[in-house]
């Protein structure tokens, strides 16, 4: 080997090894629901001394879900966080690329419908939300562009005020549970609606015109929005209302209000289960992620009293915490 030759190699070496070791450090990904869950456990963990503070980033399930299934290797997020199940397609996109996981559900939450505590305290139903955020509703036998410009106008006993409501974009898991949990099913509420066969997917368009604000990923930046506007509402997560009651307060639907109890038990209708995926294949190569996922699903984390608790996630049920501790301690390879 001439002199050039093994410079060049060594050059290659140093390289291939600083790539190896260029990350010592978790990267998760994903719900901005899920964000602030993940993001307590990560700081506990970075306190045990042994490993580094994962670095969590908030872009969104459909965001994190593209991005932990784009591939394998140290370029890639080893945990993402999600506010809904993974679906098939981003499934395949992950089995495509080689990518592995392990399923955790870490939780429930509910979706709230919340304003300022300036603002009006209203009793709204599924129907109703969907009458004021419709992209087409029906109106004299037929389905025609959304006419209502006020709540009022929807129905007399709600709030004489403008239809504005800041929520999550397309990108996130929120935004598919409100589409699924809320206006499909306030759609199915609506006689007139049914009579014009408006069912399912039909009912999720909302309407363009400025009522229904894209307010991005950030959850707190609507809760600002809220409290500068009481007249507006915001779709949100639980933890997020639970966090910040002192400013905001969530609205009555169908007769329930969103509480702790009232998620936990059923009550509260609409509400969802929480997750985090973590890739297999990382396991061994980047440090701390099976002890990671034990800090996660610990009794001190997601139990009855545990930490993530004060943070607002409403815990599963008990069989259920020590089954999915199980699973997730022992890396359970998920598939579909």
């Amino acid at each position: 080997m001439t002199m050039k030759s093994f410079a060049l190699a060594a050059v290659a070496t140093v390289l291939v090894v600083g790539a190896a070791e260029a990350r010592d450090q978790i990267r998760v990904v994903g719900s901005s629901t899920v964000y602030p869950f993940t993001t307590t456990v990560a700081e506990q963990f970075g306190k045990g001394g042994k490993f580094k503070t994962p670095i969590v980033e908030s872009t969104g399930t459909g965001g994190g879900f593209k991005l932990f299934c784009a591939g394998v290797g140290e370029g890639h997020p080893d945990v993402t966080n999600a506010s809904r199940a993974i679906n098939k397609n981003e499934f395949a996109d992950c089995t495509k690329n080689g990518v592995k996981m392990t399923e955790v559900k870490v939780g429930f939450d509910g979706i709230v419908f919340s304003n300022a505590k300036s603002g009006p305290t209203v009793n709204i139903t599924k129907g109703h939300i969907w009458l004021g955020l419709a992209k087409e509703v029906p109106v004299g036998g037929k389905m025609v562009a959304n006419p209502y410009k006020t709540w009022a106008d929807v129905d007399k006993s709600l709030p004489n005020a403008k239809i504005e409501v800041l929520g999550p974009p397309p990108t996130s898991g929120t935004r598919d549970s409100f589409v699924e949990l809320v206006l499909q099913e306030g759609c199915a509420e609506i006689p007139a609606a049914k009579e014009l066969g408006m069912a399912g997917a039909k009912c999720a368009a909302m309407r363009e015109d400025g009522s229904w604000i894209d307010a991005g990923e950030n959850d707190n930046l609507i809760v600002q929005k809220l409290i500068a506007n009481p007249a507006a509402f915001g779709v949100f997560g639980y933890s997020f209302l639970d966090q910040n009651s002192d400013k905001i307060k969530g609205a009555n639907i169908e007769g329930v209000i969103p509480t702790f109890e009232n998620i936990q038990t059923g009550k509260y209708k609409v509400a969802r289960p929480l997750f985090i995926y973590v890739k297999n294949n990382h396991v061994g190569s980047i440090p701390g992620i099976k002890e990671f996922v034990t800090e996660y699903t610990s009794e001190k984390s997601w139990g009855k009293d545990g930490y993530l608790g004060v943070k607002g996630l409403v815990p599963l049920p008990d069989a259920d915490r020590k089954k999915g501790a199980q699973g997730a301690q022992s890396m359970t390879e998920f598939t579909m």
